[in-house]
């Protein structure tokens, strides 16, 4: 029976994910190595559940229990009790390997080690570990709180007992779910990202405004977020990172990521967690 959970990175996606195992009663410890990351998703999570409540979502005299399950942590070894992990560490295929060897030495048996990867490899992330069969995709969208997906993804040594848990922990959180197979980008990025990608070619080449990509892809193709909003609000970053997975893994020059998209990262411009990407947000960061 999961009733604890783990969650590695403290970040957009991190915070998300531990606030929604919380609202559905499971005691979280959420870790990150940066203390000041930490506190900054304290505040997050409890403005979110202000907003949600105002809205309907919550009741307001949850907020307080929500909350209080959540046990944040710079020590890994706080998280080696827990029934279940997601990782959520940045984009970075390096980076997340590494933390599945941690994980790999930290974890009693049998935990089940799930990655947020939104487009890295399950199978070469299962293979920094002893017990690669334990090793998932459990890709939440973003905001994990509101968002009804979770796409799941199977590495070729993951077990159907560990697709079996998986699949119903997120039957369990409200949540829908789709099964992709292990290539780049999975099912939805695979779509998605060029989509960005081309909208951010359309804007470099001049052929119109990015208010006017945007306006045309929600009000032309129905779309509840304008591309280049939406690639803001995932950050170009992220949206980089996983272009040049698409672009490594297919060696496909259609997934090249634009020239626009890198010198606005190599700037530092990475949307609405910078203050500014296609559009400014210095009024709306927290």
């Amino acid at each position: 029976m999961i009733r604890t959970i783990g969650i590695l990175g403290a970040g957009q996606m991190g915070s998300g994910i531990a606030q929604l195992f919380a609202r559905y009663g499971y005691e979280v410890t959420l870790y990150d190595i940066d203390e000041s990351q930490l506190t900054r998703a304290a505040a997050i999570i409890r403005e979110d559940l202000k907003r949600q409540a105002r809205k309907g979502i919550v009741d307001a005299a949850q907020i307080a229990g929500i909350a209080g399950r959540i046990k944040p942590t710079r020590k890994l070894s706080d998280v080696g009790s827990v029934d279940f992990v997601v990782e959520a560490v940045s984009e970075s295929e390096l980076l997340k390997l590494e933390v599945f060897r941690s994980l790999d030495e930290t974890m009693r048996p049998g935990v089940i080690l799930a990655s947020n990867t939104s487009s890295i490899s399950i199978t070469r992330i299962a293979a920094a570990t002893r017990h690669p069969k334990r090793v998932i995709g459990m890709h939440f969208m973003n905001p994990a709180p509101l968002m009804q997906l979770v796409e799941v993804v199977r590495g070729l040594a993951t077990s159907d007992d560990t697709f079996a848990v998986t699949s119903a922990l997120v039957a369990r959180l409200g949540k829908e779910m789709t099964v992709s197979q292990d290539y780049p980008g999975f099912s939805v990025n695979r779509v998605l990202i060029p989509m960005i990608n081309e909208a951010i070619f359309a804007l470099f080449e001049g052929i119109a405004a990015a208010e006017d990509i945007d306006k045309g892809m929600k009000l032309g193709a129905n779309q509840p977020m304008g591309p280049l909003t939406l690639a803001d609000f995932i950050g170009l970053d992220t949206v980089l990172a996983i272009c040049n997975v698409l672009y490594d893994g297919f060696k496909d020059p259609k997934y090249r990521p634009c020239p626009l998209l890198v010198r606005m990262v190599d700037a530092g411009l990475l949307g609405r967690k910078s203050g500014r990407g296609f559009y400014s947000y210095q009024q709306r960061r927290v």
